[in-house]
Formats: C-alpha cells, structure tokens, sequence
C-alpha cells in the first residue's frame, strides 16, 4: 500500500494525501476525514525516516499562498511556479485561509521542511511585526509592502493600492456617480484592504464628498461572501448608484447580487473591481477593474529570490504600476447631466 493508493481509494490527489499525513493545515476537514478513513481501513503506515529524511535534505522554495479563493493569487502561483521551474528550482505550494497566521505556518516549515526561501503570496504585516525575526531564509513578499519592517531578510513587491483605490473614485465622479459604496477586505491597518478603502478616502475628501461609513461593509475574498455581503449593503443603502469591490472575485458576488435583488448594472448601479483576473474580461457584464501586473509581480519576486539564494543581498521594496481598465460595468447614473472633472 503507497501514498498513490490512498490517493486512488479516497479520490483525491497524491499532494492531497501528503498534505493530510503531514498535517497542513491547507485541507477541508470533509477531504481530510476521507484520507484518514481510507488510512485506517488499510492499515496504511506512512514511512517517517523517509518523509524525515527528505524534510533534511530539502532544496525547495516554499511559496504560502493566503486566502484559497483569490483568484488573482492563481495566477500569480502559475507564474512563480514557471520561473522557478525555468530557473531548475522546485516548489512547495502551501494554501492558508485568508485569516490565518502566514508567519506562524512559514516559522514552522522552516523547523520541519527547511526550505531555501519563501514566496510569500499576500500577507499581514501585523504577523510578520510579530514573529518574522524566527524565520533566517531569503523572502519576499507579493501584494503587500513590507517597507517599513526593515527585516534584512524580506523583500516586498506591490501595487499602490491607495492611488488605484483614489483613482477609482475620481472615475466614478468622474461619470456622475455620488452615492458610492465600498465592499471588501479586512480593514485592519496591517492589510491589503485598509490601504484600498484609505485611497477611497482620500479620494472623497479631494472630492469634498461625505465619507459614509454606512456605505461600506467589510467582506471575504470570496463569491458567496460578495454575493450575501452586497445583499445586506443594497438593503442598508438602496441609493447607491455605484459600487466599488476591492477583488474581482467581490465584484462578480455582487453582480450577480445585485441582478437577483432585481437590479441591473450598469443601468441601475455600476460597480468595478480590483486585480485584473481573467475571468473579469469574461463576465456579462465586462467588468471595469483596476489591473495588476501579475507578469511584473511574479517576475520581480522570484529573480530577486533566486539572486538572493546565491548571496545575501539588502532587502528590495517595489511598487509595480497599475492600470484601471474601462468595462461595460460602468454607466453615469440615471439622470446625470454632467460627468465633473
């Protein structure tokens, strides 16, 4: 009996069973009940000196991916994932939920799995203020800037969320749009989202429009969460005439919300999106997104890495330019005279 065969009796894949027998914590407990349910059935005894063994001698980069539902992180992993292979260097996917403790799980791989650096996929500077100092090896950091932890050992690549956020806005006014709303994200001030819904506030004072903090609601990286979330918004705030989602993956849940609720957009309300994703060029209708340069991204990150595997080299700080990209998702409210400048 072999790990493939657990694979083959549960129905999931090979990575599946290892991460199960290895307890990560990156499985839906459904999945880990059936791995474990065939391992005891077939008396299935995992071979501890070799899995200890290959934990000693790993050559790896560890790439912790945060949030299982972000879309955007797919396509980064895609591209990390084929420059390092490029590059002949082997990588360990790790996905986390969007709130758990990134740094904490990298402290322990890098006790057990020993990897040769870490990719570290979004990220809350609160974790990494907290215990970062326990990890030695070279990382960096995609879509969060970890400037202002100056840790020698950390490099960070990231959009300006807040002038796309700010930007956002000054296009939504610039189409009429006054009654606007704000959906997504933790808004710690450690994290992605809070640096989004500051430009949004920038923006509303640069506007001299009231910032409503009813009209913005908290919300996962997820579309259940976007669809439910935008539910109780509209129903708080039937006036919004325009809605500004901090992912994609926000904004396609609230569409279809919206549609639902019996709305239609842009006709009635227009929303726009944040990432870039594939999928939002695909969507009825095409939705207007602010544009992440994944390509950038991924290849920043991973060449400084690698050239940081080879010696060490001082911490990078990146911002990578952005592109707010027009859709049919946005439309000037109905009885717009004017789109003010």
């Amino acid at each position: 009996m072999t790990i493939k065969d657990i694979a083959r009796l549960s129905g999931v894949g090979v990575t599946t069973v290892s991460r199960v027998l290895n307890q990560h914590p990156d499985v839906s407990e459904e999945t880990r009940r059936r791995v474990l349910a065939v391992v005891e059935e077939q008396g299935f005894q995992p071979n501890t000196n070799a899995r200890h063994l290959k934990q000693q001698t790993s050559a790896s980069i560890a790439v912790i991916v945060k949030g299982t539902m972000n879309m955007l992180f797919a396509d980064l992993v895609e591209r990390c994932q084929q420059l390092l292979q490029d590059a002949g260097r082997d990588a360990n996917l790790y996905y986390l939920d969007e709130d758990a403790n990134e740094v904490a799980y990298a402290v322990q791989l890098c006790r057990e799995r020993k990897p040769l650096g870490i990719l570290f996929l979004g990220g809350d500077l609160e974790f990494f203020r907290a215990s970062f100092g326990q990890i030695g090896v070279p990382c960096v950091l995609l879509t969060n800037s970890a400037r202002e932890l100056d840790f020698p050992n950390l490099s960070s690549f990231t959009t300006d969320d807040e002038e796309a956020a700010c930007r956002v806005v000054r296009y939504l006014a610039e189409q009429g749009h006054r009654a606007i709303g704000v959906l997504g994200g933790n808004w710690s001030c450690t994290q992605i989202g809070y640096r989004r819904v500051r430009g949004c506030r920038r923006a509303f004072d640069e506007l001299g429009l009231p910032f409503d903090a009813r009209r913005c609601e908290p919300c996962r990286y997820s579309f259940p969460d976007a669809y439910d979330t935008t539910k109780r918004l509209l129903e708080r705030c039937p006036e919004l005439t325009a809605l500004f989602c901090i992912s994609d993956v926000m904004a396609i849940g609230a569409i279809r919300a919206i549609r639902d609720l019996g709305r239609r957009v842009p006709e009635d309300i227009s929303v726009v999106g944040y990432d870039g994703i594939p999928l939002s060029q695909f969507s009825l209708p095409r939705l207007t997104t602010v544009r992440q340069d994944t390509q950038q991204l991924a290849r920043q990150g991973v060449d400084l890495l690698l050239r940081s595997l080879q010696r060490p080299r001082p911490p990078v700080h990146a911002v990578v330019p952005f592109q707010l990209l027009p859709g049919e998702s946005v439309a000037p409210p109905r009885g717009a005279t004017h789109r003010p400048k």
